[in-house]
């Protein structure tokens, strides 16, 4: 960003991650929108021609009501304190007559004003980068940031595709993710401690094998354990497993510094009835077909605890079981106050992930981690060593 010279007066077209949880009109939580409030200072302090591309939810290159940017727009308003303009986009199709509107729109945009256009996603090429929808969003703009990291693993026309016609440069909160998740891909301090959990399994495998060789300690919860007990011949009831992943689970979960639960919490869904189940070398029944998996159990949290005590990386993602509902939250919430801990102590931690960050809320520790990274599945892609294509994209560009 501090390269960007000469911003006064330039219309700048920058694409952030405000895809946040909206209630009856409202942004219920903001984070995503504060996370980009430096970039887009700098550009207001710079006297840019701000506008601004995002997306909510999946209207499925559809122009849909409830994911109108309209609550975006006043939420961006409150935190930066500044009026914002929307530009009607719409699905992005336009006439030859409202083309030269929007662009008109653009220009007429004051030094440090901002605008907002719809929801990206409301245009069918958009997902594949298709057509011509790049090139006519670069027509909105004189310069591009790309700011929004959460969707840099996505090869759509509004991350990869501006690039292509426009001067593009990253914002300050991607380079701030780079930056940290780089220091653990590249270079990290030893012990490296990696807990992984949650119900997305594909794509933890992935960070599994890119850090298998490196990693100190591999910490394992969620489906991920149920899938690898699974796999093994243990009766787990109706846990949460990917059959798809046995094989691979199996073959990384025989590695020394692959932990698995020594033990875990098992019960029915709403927590009413639970008990503690140690985990045996032996196959044997877990629990019933009534039952399932919800948390690692007590023996495991310690183990887990210790490991992350002695470690100078930490990263974690994925919650160690159903968190949402008590009691099975204790396992969860207690490896997030470690790792708050081992922070505080100048281990560098690292947490992401959509269920992850929500639990690291309810902890309230996102204040002591080093890097609470925007992007689940873009910081996944990344660690597990995929090029991600906005990078690809700016990197061809310089």
């Amino acid at each position: 960003m501090k390269r960007i010279k000469d911003l006064k007066g330039k219309r700048v077209l920058i694409r952030i991650d405000a895809n946040v949880p909206i209630e009856k009109g409202k942004v219920i939580d903001n984070e995503r929108i504060i996370a980009h409030k430096e970039t887009l200072a700098y550009l207001i302090k710079h006297k840019a021609k701000i506008i601004i591309i995002a997306h909510i939810g999946r209207p499925g290159g559809k122009v849909v009501k409830k994911y109108a940017m309209d609550p975006v727009i006043k939420e961006i308003e409150r935190v930066l304190r500044k009026k914002v303009q929307k530009i009607e986009t719409k699905n992005w199709k336009w006439s030859k007559k409202r083309e030269e509107e929007v662009i008109a729109q653009t220009h007429a945009l004051k030094p440090g004003q901002i605008a907002m256009c719809d929801n990206v996603r409301f245009a069918k090429e958009e997902k594949k980068n298709g057509g011509t929808l790049a090139k006519t969003m670069a027509s909105l703009g004189d310069l591009f940031v790309f700011d929004g990291f959460a969707v840099a693993h996505r090869p759509a026309a509004s991350v990869i595709g501006i690039s292509k016609y426009l001067p593009s440069y990253t914002g300050f909160l991607m380079q701030k993710e780079i930056k940290g998740l780089e220091k653990v891909v590249k270079k990290p301090s030893h012990p490296l401690v990696i807990a992984l959990g949650g119900v997305k399994m594909k794509t933890k495998v992935e960070v599994i094998k890119n850090f298998i060789k490196d990693a100190d300690s591999i910490l394992i919860g969620g489906g991920l354990a149920n899938t690898y007990f699974g796999a093994k011949g243990y009766g787990i009831g109706n846990s949460r497993i990917d059959k798809e992943m046995e094989q691979e689970i199996m073959k990384y979960g025989k590695k020394n510094n692959v932990f698995m639960p020594i033990d875990v919490i098992v019960g029915d869904k709403n927590g009413k009835a639970y008990s503690v189940v140690d985990i045996k070398k032996k196959p044997h029944l877990i629990c019933n077909k009534q039952q399932a998996i919800f948390d690692i159990g007590p023996k495991t949290l310690m183990a887990y605890i210790k490991h992350i005590e002695k470690a100078k990386t930490v990263i974690w993602n994925g919650a160690m079981g159903y968190f949402e509902q008590s009691p099975y939250h204790i396992g969860t919430m207690a490896i997030a106050e470690s790792i708050a801990r081992a922070s505080k102590k100048r281990t560098y931690t690292i947490i992401g992930g959509g269920e992850t960050l929500q639990a690291a809320t309810i902890a309230n520790i996102k204040k002591d981690i080093n890097l609470v990274s925007t992007g689940g599945g873009a910081m996944i892609s990344f660690l597990s060593g995929s090029v991600l294509p906005a990078i690809e994209a700016l990197q061809k560009k310089k």
